[in-house]
């Protein structure tokens, strides 16, 4: 059995922008017919949805026969459970809440194995090695490793660079809503000063050699950020589009929304 490639990581070293969507439901039927919409990547997020390591196997199963690629975000970045995602099957992780270089190369050694990480060997018991049947998996699984970290707070943007350079980090994720509340304009993703400091990050972490990504449900701002050097953008929630879409069907035939109704924030949370 052959190491399975991580095609979300080729296209960013390619410079192929990736367009994705954040999915939140924590269900892996929700998964699987999303898997078919036509998406690059879904996220799987246990940061703000209530996933576990089992829900999150099962959306992993629910998706691998579909291509498009799963990202697993854990609920912060911690080396034991990133072992545990990693040997369920991701292969490439966003980590939420990065703010120095040292709590990058941290997670760059969560998912090397030694010599040049810490991550634990035990792959005969991991569905990430198909239970030992790839060959020589410990061996090759590094390099099929994606890591994408979060910037999402003032420490965040003032470390950027250094965070950057990491080795082995592949990507640096703005989070808008996060970053816009530590920046003092909480619920104002795309207030002025907010929207500048991400535009200069992405053209940092272009400069780095790196991927810059976002989420973005502003179809208008979301171009602006692809146009702007973003190689993965989440340009929507699936939580988000089924509301949405049951909101809009239901006023279609019991009335026209007010205005509250009709508002809606561009950070896609």
């Amino acid at each position: 059995m052959e190491m399975p490639r991580n095609t979300f990581k080729a296209a960013l070293k390619a410079g192929q922008a990736q367009i994705g969507l954040w999915v939140g439901l924590s269900d892996s039927y929700v998964a699987e017919a999303l898997a078919g919409a036509g998406f690059d990547w879904l996220l799987i997020d246990g940061e703000h949805a209530p996933n576990d390591v089992r829900s999150i196997l099962r959306q992993l199963q629910a998706l691998a026969a579909y291509p498009v690629h799963p990202i697993v975000r854990p609920v912060i970045g911690d080396v034991h459970l990133i072992k545990q995602i990693l040997e369920i099957g991701a292969q490439t992780l966003l980590v939420p809440v990065v703010e120095t270089a040292e709590q990058a190369r941290e997670m760059v050694a969560a998912t090397r194995y030694p010599p040049h990480g810490i991550r634990g060997v035990g792959s005969a018991l991991a569905r990430s090695s198909r239970w030992n049947r790839i060959k020589d998996y410990v061996h090759k699984a590094d390099e099929e490793m994606c890591l994408l970290v979060q910037v999402e707070t003032c420490a965040g943007l003032e470390n950027l660079d250094q965070i950057a350079a990491v080795p082995g980090v592949d990507g640096v994720f703005f989070g808008p809503a996060d970053l816009s509340a530590s920046m003092g304009y909480l619920g104002q993703t795309t207030h002025p000063e907010v929207h500048k400091a991400i535009l200069d990050g992405i053209r940092r972490v272009r400069e780095a050699g790196k991927a810059p990504g976002i989420l973005c449900s502003d179809e208008a701002l979301s171009r602006e950020y692809l146009a702007a050097g973003a190689l993965f953008v989440a340009v929507g929630v699936d939580s988000s589009v089924l509301v949405r879409a049951a909101t809009q069907l239901a006023q279609t035939f019991k009335g026209v929304p007010d205005a509250a109704d009709k508002a809606r924030s561009s950070s896609g949370y």
